[in-house]
């Protein structure tokens, strides 16, 4: 089992920026992937990004050239840098592993960009 927990969500204005955290515990040694992916109201869940133990990462469309991953191993913590804030940003961000046996989802961390 692999528990999650996040922080760092919060209202911003547009073209401001929020950082993201996610900090995993429990069965860490099986992770292989961690990364965020969003949910806005009326909308499905979506790829933000995610990394791999390895560093390649897969970055969302929508979010390509404004948001940033990165992940401390040491500290099995994933970031997510948001810059350039838009409105249509404005979600519930989840943070995910994946993993044998290391299948899990945050609770969620919401992120508001007033325009």
């Amino acid at each position: 089992q692999v528990q999650l927990v996040e922080s760092g969500g919060g209202l911003v204005q547009a073209g401001g920026s929020l950082r993201l955290s996610c900090a995993a515990s429990g069965a860490i040694f099986s992770i292989e992937v961690m990364g965020w992916y969003r949910q806005a109201p009326g909308k499905e869940r979506e790829l933000v990004a995610t990394m791999t133990s390895g560093g390649r990462t897969n970055i969302g469309d929508s979010v390509k050239g404004r948001f940033t991953i990165s992940r401390d191993n040491d500290k099995n913590t994933v970031y997510l840098q948001m810059n350039s804030l838009k409105a249509e940003d404005t979600a519930v961000y989840y943070c995910r592993t994946d993993g044998v046996r290391a299948n899990a989802w945050g609770q969620g961390t919401q992120v508001t960009v007033s325009s």
